[in-house]
């Protein structure tokens, strides 16, 4: 990895100059990120800085014309772009300036941080790509959240030898009056020649009692395997199908369970969504206006179902795979079985693992005398309500969202309920946490879903993280009386990872927080108990005993602990041998791009899907853009430099 952060030499720095304000790309710092495994990662990097009005020396002008300031900006870097003078396009970026890239210029996921990297980046790619016909839109807006941070935003729109993308740039004031790139995002949409079948390529012919025994045939691929085998069928799984399908892949999703949706169906009953619906759509096929802004579980499992049938995606329910070999073909043999005990093996180009965290397979930590303990020992994913256990003492094993939503069901029943809280969760609320992290982008009336994605998506991770951390204290200061409440009962709450609060956990973490609907002022109330003072020491035949002596009564104890990891889901379908190259699994890369999802997971043709409902949406058309890609023998060399 040393030759991402390699140095281009000073003759970049002079020859753009200096900047006010702005630290110099040649002054680096060492910053420590967090790996995957858990051990400390150090490399050489610029430390990611808001860009600041008073850091740039700068201010607005009372009449500023953010189209024309963008139009400007834009004929410079076009006319750049086509001489192919990396010179001069670096030199219209601040110098700590990032270009986001999805897969468009790389066929990777990539972020170049700073001119050198940028430089280094485009001097590599420009010319093989051949990025062209750049177009701005209309509609630039001054974006200022904050009285000091101030940026126009505007999106465009390019082509590439083999691709049409999108764009956002954003551009901020300097102290000479000239207006810089701050971050630049390129995404590749479509490939040419290989349009998606919907909207003006749709069917027009009509089908006269054909439909039902062409749906059978096509979805029993009888005599024929199908070329991408997505194994799982939940958002993720759906998502990378009904892409694949709008490009002409023929594709089979193997469920395990008995009905599509059944990932949320058989969850407890009190689940429900805490994101909103105006994040939460599905490729193609939006929730209806009416549908609420916190969807109940049971309320997305049956629309999953019906997502299915609409699309016509083929999908085999009650049928797992039990073995994904290479063969020496470079294919994949994929071994599956059905309900009835029969199997089949299909021989497929592709496979897609869409297992979510653990494959859903529960992480149950174990304990000292566990073994003697009389009641009842559950993990989250077997519970179904409180009722089953009224009567009875509960204790939760975690404090996060599942623990939290038990924890308010069994208040709701009458349980007698103790949280067990082993370290410390990020709390805010989602009347005021909700509309300050996506209001300006997924809520009513904000425009296109595909416009969100491309804005959501185009801010740099780290810069997103850095933006994050005011944002979360603007929502602890909103949920003060709340937050004031839990510290005064000994919750231990924190801000999220690198106080970055709910997004950047998610994508570091997979977790680590509690949106909350109810059950926080239960705990201030005493109604939900709560025990946090010391560590789990063992079972006892009656409960749960503590390293301070203490000692919790259970007749339930239910882990509300997660899953286990990725790399063991994939280990028990591939075996050692080719799970053994297999990269890691969420959290982030040096460049802030999320590891192993929806990109080059390390094996050739095996991928990993992934995320919530709005991450599958929108990255479930770069997974399928690589397939196909393949497929037609157009996609290119990953860039790695």
């Amino acid at each position: 990895m040393a030759a991402i952060f390699d140095r281009i030499g000073e003759n970049v720095s002079s020859a753009l100059g200096s900047q006010k304000g702005v630290p110099s790309a040649a002054t680096q710092q060492q910053t420590t990120l967090d790996s995957q495994k858990g051990g400390p990662n150090v490399i050489d990097v610029l430390e990611p800085a808001l860009p600041t009005l008073d850091r740039l020396g700068a201010s607005l002008q009372a009449d500023l014309d953010a189209q024309k300031v963008a139009s400007e900006w834009f004929a410079k870097f076009a006319d750049a772009v086509t001489a192919k003078n990396t010179i001069r396009i670096v030199g219209l970026f601040l110098e700590d300036g990032w270009w986001r890239d999805h897969l468009a210029l790389t066929w990777e996921f990539r972020t170049f941080h700073g001119v050198e990297k940028i430089k280094k980046f485009l001097d590599d790619q420009l010319a093989p790509f051949d990025l062209s016909n750049l177009k701005l839109r209309e509609g630039a807006v001054l974006k200022q959240p904050y009285p000091d941070l101030a940026w126009v935003q505007v999106l465009f729109d390019f082509q590439t030898n083999v691709g049409i993308g999108s764009g956002v740039l954003r551009l901020v004031p300097t102290a000479s009056g000239e207006w810089k790139a701050f971050t630049l995002y390129t995404t590749l949409e479509e490939l040419k020649g290989f349009p998606e079948r919907n909207g003006p390529r749709r069917e027009f012919l009509p089908n006269h009692g054909k439909w039902l025994s062409q749906r059978e045939e096509e979805r029993s691929f009888a005599g024929r395997d199908p070329a991408v085998i997505v194994i799982g069928g939940g958002q993720a799984g759906l998502d990378a199908a009904v892409r694949l399908k709008m490009l002409d892949v023929p594709t089979l999703v193997i469920e395990k369970q008995n009905r599509i949706g059944d990932q949320w169906r058989l969850r407890y009953e009190a689940l429900c969504l805490h994101d909103p619906v105006w994040y939460d759509h599905m490729p193609y096929m939006p929730f209806p206006p009416s549908w609420p802004v916190f969807t109940p579980a049971q309320k997305i499992a049956n629309w999953l179902e019906y997502y299915a049938e609409a699309m016509e995606l083929n999908v085999w329910t009650s049928t797992s795979a039990e073995s994904v070999r290479t063969q020496s073909d470079g294919r994949y043999e994929v071994m599956v079985k059905k309900a009835d005990g029969t199997t089949r093996t299909f021989h497929v180009d592709h496979v897609v693992l869409a297992l979510g965290f653990g494959g859903g397979v529960p992480n149950m930590p174990t304990y000292a005398g566990q073994e003697g303990y009389q009641g009842e020992i559950i993990h989250s994913t077997q519970f179904k309500t409180a009722r089953d256990h009224v009567g009875k003492k509960v204790v939760i094993v975690g404090a996060c969202t599942s623990a939290h939503d038990i924890a308010a069901d069994c208040e709701e029943h009458g349980v007698d309920v103790t949280l067990y809280q082993r370290s410390d969760t990020y709390i805010m609320t989602t009347k005021e946490g909700a509309p300050r992290i996506f209001g300006d982008t997924f809520w009513e009336g904000t425009g296109p879903i595909e416009d969100a994605d491309l804005v959501n998506t185009s801010l740099p991770t780290f810069m997103m993280r850095e933006l994050a951390k005011r944002i979360t204290q603007d929502i602890a200061q909103a949920d003060r009386a709340l937050l004031d409440g839990l510290k005064k009962v000994g919750f231990k709450y924190g801000f999220g990872s690198h106080d970055a609060g709910l997004l950047y956990s998610a994508m570091t973490r997979g977790g680590g927080y509690y949106l909350d609907v109810g059950a926080c002022q239960k705990i201030i109330d005493g109604k939900i108990k709560l025990k946090n003072d010391s560590l789990l020491e063992r079972f006892t035949k009656t409960g749960l005993r503590f390293e301070d002596g203490s000692e919790l009564d259970a007749d339930v104890v239910i882990y509300a602990t997660g899953f286990e990891s990725a790399a063991k889901a994939i280990n028990r379908i591939a075996g050692d041998e080719l799970s053994a190259g297999v990269h890691p699994i969420w959290n982030l890369t040096e460049e802030g791009e999320q590891q192993g999802s929806w990109r080059w997971l390390g094996v050739p043709n095996m991928w990993f899907m992934l995320g919530n409902l709005a991450m599958c949406r929108y990255h479930s058309k770069h997974l399928a853009l690589q397939i196909k890609a393949i497929q037609e023998g157009v996609y290119g060399k990953r860039y790695e430099a």
